[in-house]
Formats: C-alpha cells, sequence, structure tokens
C-alpha cells in the first residue's frame, strides 16, 4: 500500500484540543503515515493537552520564549518550520484555525509547494482588527490551502463566497466536540467544583489581546458588581499567562471571597468545569463551540464573533465590553429564568462528535 504522509502542524493548547482528536483518527488508519509537529507556542499549556490524548510529537520547535511577541512567533517558526518540511516531504500539512502557528506553517508550505488542508476553515468576522491577529490568519490561510474542512455550512458559504473552489470544501463538523468522548468524564469531581456545588458555578476566562487595557477593566468590573450583588453564585476564572490580564484582574476582581482566580486547568479539568457551570462568560473562541455542546449560555465580551451559529442558534448572546451591557446581560440570565431556558436549551450548531472521521475518510479519498 502506498501510505500518505500527513503532518499535522500545531502550537497552541486551543489547537491541540482540537487537532489532538484527529491525529488519533488518521492514526488508526492503514492509508497514512501521521508525523506530529507542534511548534511550541503555548509550552506547558500545550504538553498537559498532548499528555491527556497520549500523544508524542515527532518534531518540538520550541519557539516559546518570555514577552514574545508576534514578530518572535512568526519569525521563529518559519525559520524552524522549514528544516521539518524538507526532511519529511509530507503529501498534505494539516493546520488548524487562526493562530500564528497556522498561518506561518501554511506560508512556509506555500513556498516549498506542499499542499495544505486547513481544518476549522471558512470562520469570518470580516474585520482584519477583531480578533487580532487571528482574522487575517484565517484569511490569509484559505488563500493557499487545497483542503478546507469547514465545520458548518455557513463556513462553507464564506469560502465559495470568496471565490474558493467549491470542490476544495467540504463541511465536517468542528472537532472540538470530538474531543469529549476523551474528556467528558460522568464520575469527575474536584476540589473547587465542591467547593462552588452549593452555588450556580459562573466560569469565566478573558484574554483576548484586543481586549487589554480599558475593555478588560470595563469587562471585569461589570463581573464584579454582580458577583457583589448575587450572593447565590460562584465564579472560577482560569487565568491566563499574560501578566497584563493577571494584574488587571487582581485588581479589579479582589475582595470577594466567592471569586477563585486559578492557574489555567488542563483540558480534561477546563471541559468538566464547563459542564458543571450554570453560564460561561468568556471572550475566547473554541468555548463559544465547546459551550453549546454542553447546553451551556455563553455571553461572548467581544464586539465580534467569527462563531455567529452559535448566536443564530440562541445559545450565545455578544455582549462587547462595555460594562453597563456586560452587566445587564449577565443579570438577565441569572434573573429571567425562561431567558436562560431559551438559550440553555438552544441546539448545537457545531458537529455531532465525528469530524474526524469525516475529514480522515475524506483524506483517504481524496490524497
Amino acid at each position: 500500500m502506498n501510505r500518505k504522509k500527513v503532518l499535522t502542524v500545531f502550537g497552541t493548547r486551543p489547537e491541540a484540543i482540537k487537532m489532538c482528536p484527529l491525529v488519533k483518527e488518521l492514526k488508526t488508519r492503514e492509508s497514512f503515515n501521521v508525523v506530529v509537529c507542534v511548534t511550541g507556542q503555548h509550552k506547558e499549556m500545550l504538553a498537559s493537552v498532548l499528555e491527556v490524548f497520549e500523544i508524542v510529537p515527532d518534531y518540538d520547535l520550541a519557539i516559546m520564549k518570555d514577552k514574545q511577541t508576534l514578530f518572535d512567533v512568526t519569525v521563529n517558526i518559519l525559520e524552524r518550520i522549514k528544516d521539518v518540511l524538507e526532511k519529511e516531504k509530507p503529501d498534505i500539512v494539516l493546520v488548524h484555525g487562526d493562530t500564528s502557528t497556522t498561518f506561518v506553517t501554511a506560508l512556509a508550505c506555500f513556498y516549498l509547494g506542499i499542499p495544505v488542508g486547513h481544518v476549522e476553515a471558512g470562520l469570518r468576522t470580516y474585520n482584519i482588527h477583531s480578533p487580532f491577529p487571528e482574522e487575517f490568519n484565517r484569511q490569509a490561510v484559505s488563500i493557499i490551502s487545497e483542503f478546507n474542512f469547514a465545520p458548518t455550512e455557513l463556513a462553507k458559504k464564506h469560502l465559495v463566497t470568496e471565490g474558493k473552489n467549491i470542490d476544495k470544501i467540504y463541511v465536517t463538523g468542528n472537532t472540538v466536540i470530538d474531543a469529549f468522548k476523551t474528556t467528558i468524564r460522568e464520575n469527575y469531581s474536584h476540589p473547587l467544583l465542591d467547593w462552588a456545588s452549593d452555588s450556580k458555578l459562573i466560569v469565566i476566562t478573558a484574554h483576548r489581546r484586543e481586549n487589554l487595557g480599558e475593555p478588560m477593566v470595563n469587562m471585569f468590573k461589570a463581573i464584579k458588581r454582580i458577583m457583589d450583588e448575587f450572593s447565590d453564585i460562584k465564579a472560577i476564572y482560569p487565568i491566563h499567562m499574560n501578566p497584563v490580564v493577571r494584574a488587571t484582574a487582581n485588581e479589579v476582581l479582589k475582595g470577594n471571597d466567592r471569586i477563585k482566580i486559578i492557574d489555567p486547568l488542563d483540558v480534561i479539568d477546563f471541559h468538566n468545569f464547563l459542564n458543571a457551570s450554570h453560564l460561561i462568560i468568556t471572550d475566547s473562541g473554541g468555548i463559544q463551540e465547546e459551550a453549546p455542546s454542553l447546553g451551556k449560555p455563553v455571553l461572548v465580551m467581544r464586539d465580534t464573533t467569527e462563531r455567529p451559529e452559535g448566536i443564530a442558534a440562541g445559545t450565545l448572546k455578544l455582549v462587547g465590553t462595555n460594562e453597563e451591557t456586560i452587566y445587564k446581560a449577565f443579570k438577565e440570565l441569572l434573573t429571567n429564568k425562561e431567558e436562560y431556558e431559551k438559550m440553555a436549551r438552544a441546539n448545537n450548531p457545531y458537529g455531532d462528535g465525528h469530524a474526524s472521521e469525516r475529514i480522515a475518510k475524506l483524506l483517504e479519498e481524496k490524497l
């Protein structure tokens, strides 16, 4: 059998959560020789995901350094990925989503004439500055990619509208739903969930680069007001490593013992915390896909989202970064049972947990 060499490249924790189920699926198939390269754009957070999914990378570019900038990430990946690509000579390189790892790897493949498969293709805000730099990264990779694995029909529509070849666009669902088969545990327990068990648990995440500064202060002020006003809720905030985010959170959210600011959770803990929550308030991307599968309402503290399917389905609400707007939307979900139930019952538009199988099957047929 002529086995096709598939090189998968990813570098951040969210990418790993979504790519590891696909790597595992590809490895079960005789048709493929699967090579895994991580860039280390995230380090510790990436390692914990790989451990959960029992994946050992063949290459680790180890680019991460303290206070790295987008310039550092871009230059270091471009320099180090070249040797891997030239040595392995893959039939296809699979990248995911919208990170700098994704963009730079696709660019390197373009320079070397290697086909690119883009997992989670076609998400758009059409505002090049929001999310930054992710929207640019996604659009740029779509120019290069040979195979576009779109999670939804809307994502496919974006690509078709942009003039991409419809024969190279495949709607597969989102691989993050596949990940739940590994991470969600029926008998899961954790001391922090025990601490919150007498209350409605709110899970908070906030870290977006474009929200640093005044927008983030506004976000945290709104959350603090709600936490001070409602005694029957407790909040857990697994905080990003970014020192600016940490300083802002510690300053604004201090003084309420029902808010726990903790270090980042591994993927098993995090998914099970989401599963145990009452609602989620976030500026993250992937959570907008994860939460609908778990029946959890999500308030998205951003002015734009590249995941409008969740808003159309009713499970997400875009609330921006204005303090009063966030406060009112948060309060509404805590006081209006009908509104809460409507969001919690919304349909999941992001797939059925079989996206990795579809992508693997398509690669078998098309390569």
